[in-house]
């Protein structure tokens, strides 16, 4: 390894760093606007030069390699000069502006200024100015701010895989834009905003909203899609001001969707904030007494066996533990968290998780996708693909819809057919599988949704024992969810237990007069008219469509608004944190049911959540094991049999409307009409 001194310090560091990350390491903080770890070397904004023993003059330290024998100055005089000077010329047309901008306390620009800015300006002419750009609805620009460090291009096309941005003229001159104005159609374009040192781009509907100073700041996960992703939550008193991204790299790096950054507008509107009875065919709001009484009125006497209970997408595993357990102590054994009825959570455990662990795509060398769109349900995951695909020796095979996935990949058909052939050998991509030395399988949960899904399922598990994609220190076996509490919910057992009825079972049973009861825990993605004329309460955060059906309504917690458990699409458990108190009357889920357990004569052994939680970690030790993934056991799982000809698609129609809280947001009623009505649609395999 090289060795290398800094500041009369020697230090030897890994071959193919750069100055400026061997410098960090040594603990030297060298300014910079335009370098970022996750982005290729652009070395344009010079502000991070240091001087080499032997150089003729400073130089740019982001794109040079270090060299053994290198000795580099970081705090002479000659470089505290060259950065005034740089400082100098980027403050020569930036307009003065901080009193007003949304980067104000968060600004790059203003905290170099600090330690190297000039009091005046030795600059007597007209300042630039440049027209602000319409980039949709998420960001917003204020173009005579850019210094051009080209950050926002580069994450476009090399992170997003969507190279919309791009500059126009030379010099002064010099612009960044999308050549033609339309909107970012891109699932990260928020990330953009992280990552403009300056203020040009900030967020639109955060704008003027508040200052970072006045934030309280928790750290919690995003539920928008199962992936997990680390969020900090900023909240001013009861609402939620913005959803940004924390840093984990072994489940998102530092991204975040569109979705899950910009929905939270959604949590302030339409909100169930007390207990809702029908009366007369209407609801009409009540005390916690009197809506526990409904039920426990409705219910008493009732056998276990007509009643039955369905867990939502959103539901965090503490709420499906305790409905679960008293499900259990009223007799009844009909409980399900697949709302859309998906053939997963019987058999070995490895059958229903991402076993190879998101940061195992980086080792993946060949990659065959089932009837997913990564990109619509899992946007970061798919950068992840497509930041392995760039680094190159990956080969990728997509059985489903003809989808732009930002990378290039071989069409191997869109149905049945084209599994078929990977499974007995006579498709080519078989024997790119078996040649791969780590060869991945993403299964999408809504592949395995269908009628045939556990055939589907069976099929999928004979590829990856075929093709090697199972074998010591190595799991290619992987189910893509895009529900957050889907995971959690099998771990949980929240599933029908002995001749218990699954979800279709127990609306075909409601619409009979079989069930006559239902308990929908936040469970709104079902056909309500199946319910026939049963007996439904409510429990949930938002007036959605279970809402609308409901006979008594328990008002919950959102997912920021409660200390919750979630366990990711690879079996990593996390907790969310309470940012803000729910609503007016409402509670936390778990609290509730506990508390109508009492009501109905069950009573529920725990009275605390660490109790509760005590409970769940003794079942299953997976809800121990918090932020660690553990590994799960190679078996049997689905079930062979005959495949429909049906198409693969993907079980997201409309990326930015798929839960009661993006539906409720206005944020996400943009984006459908400036980004995907306002586009025509993109179809095709290159990236």
């Amino acid at each position: 390894m090289p060795k290398i001194t800094i500041d009369d310090i020697e230090l030897e560091v890994e071959a193919g760093l750069t100055v400026l990350q061997a410098c960090e390491l040594a603990g030297k903080e060298i300014p910079r606007f335009c370098f970022h770890e996750r982005l290729s070397v652009a070395g344009n904004c010079r502000m991070c030069l240091v001087e080499m023993e032997r150089a003729p003059k400073p130089i740019a330290s982001c794109a040079m390699p270090v060299g053994d024998g290198m000795v580099i100055r970081t705090d002479t005089d000659l470089v505290k000069k060259a950065r005034e000077g740089v400082m100098e010329f980027l403050l020569i047309n930036h307009p003065l502006d901080c009193p007003i901008c949304d980067q104000g306390g968060e600004c790059d620009l203003q905290d170099q200024a600090v330690g190297y800015g000039y009091d005046r300006s030795r600059f007597g002419e007209s300042k630039r100015a440049v027209d602000d750009k319409n980039l949709g609805p998420l960001v917003k620009t204020i173009m005579t701010r850019c210094i051009h460090c080209t950050r926002c291009v580069r994450f476009a096309t090399e992170v997003a895989g969507v190279p919309e941005l791009g500059a126009t003229g030379r010099g002064e001159h010099m612009e960044i834009g999308t050549y033609v104005e339309k909107a970012l159609t891109s699932e990260l374009s928020g990330n953009m905003i992280d990552l403009c040192p300056v203020g040009a781009l900030t967020s639109k509907p955060y704008a003027f909203m508040a200052r970072s100073w006045e934030l309280s700041k928790t750290e919690s996960i995003d539920v928008m899609d199962a992936l997990g992703a680390n969020i900090r939550v900023d909240a001013r008193g009861p609402g939620v001001m913005r959803i940004l991204p924390r840093n984990n790299d072994d489940v998102n790096e530092e991204w975040l969707s569109d979705k899950g950054r910009f929905a939270n507008d959604g949590l302030a509107r339409q909100r169930l904030d007390k207990p809702y009875v029908r009366k007369d065919g209407k609801l009409a709001p009540v005390s916690w007494d009197q809506a526990f009484a409904a039920i426990a009125g409705r219910l008493d006497g009732m056998d276990g066996a007509k009643f039955a209970a369905l867990a939502g997408d959103l539901v965090d595993t503490e709420a499906m533990a305790a409905l679960k357990d008293l499900m259990a102590a009223l007799g009844s054994n009909n409980i399900d968290c697949r709302q859309d009825g998906a053939s997963i959570g019987e058999g070995a455990r490895a059958g229903h998780l991402f076993n190879s662990t998101i940061a195992g795509i980086d080792e993946a060398d060949a990659i065959l996708i089932i009837g997913s769109n990564p990109r619509w349900e899992a946007p970061v995951l798919n950068a992840r693909i497509r930041k392995r695909y760039l680094e190159g020796g990956l080969s990728i095979g997509v059985i489903g819809e003809a989808l732009e996935l930002t990378y290039r990949y071989e069409h191997l058909g869109a149905g049945t057919d084209a599994l078929a052939a990977i499974t007995d050998g006579t498709s080519p991509f078989a024997g790119v599988l078996k040649d791969a030395s780590k060869p991945m399988i993403i299964l999408a949960a809504g592949a395995v949704a269908r009628p045939d899904g556990a055939a589907v399922l069976a099929a999928a598990r004979a590829i990856a024992e075929s093709s090697g994609a199972v074998r010591d220190g190595w799991n290619g076996f992987n189910m893509l969810h895009s529900r957050a509490a889907r995971v959690g919910g099998i771990e949980v057992g929240f599933l029908p237990g002995a001749s218990g009825l699954g979800t279709n079972a127990i609306l075909d049973g409601a619409a009979s007069g079989a069930i006559e009861a239902v308990y929908l825990l936040g469970a709104d993605e079902i056909d309500m008219s199946r319910l026939g004329d049963a007996f439904v309460i409510y429990q949930g955060h938002h007036g959605d469509a279970g809402a609308h059906r409901a006979d008594v309504i328990l008002p919950g917690a959102a997912y920021t608004e409660k200390n919750a458990t979630y366990v990711n699409t690879e079996g990593r458990a996390q907790r969310a944190q309470l940012a803000t108190f729910p609503p007016g009357d409402a509670r936390e889920d778990w609290a509730i049911i506990r508390a109508l357990s009492a009501v109905l004569g069950k009573t529920l052994p725990y009275d605390t959540l660490s109790d509760l939680r005590e409970k769940m970690t003794m079942a299953n030790p997976v809800f121990g094991a918090i932020d660690d993934i553990i590994r799960a056991d190679w078996g049997t799982f689905g079930e062979a049999g005959a495949l429909s000809s049906d198409d693969f698609n993907s079980e997201i129609e409309n990326y930015y409307i798929t839960d009661p809280i993006s539906r409720a947001s206005e944020t996400m009623a943009r984006c459908i009409s400036e980004i995907l009505q306002g586009s025509a649609p993109r179809t095709g395999t290159d990236g």
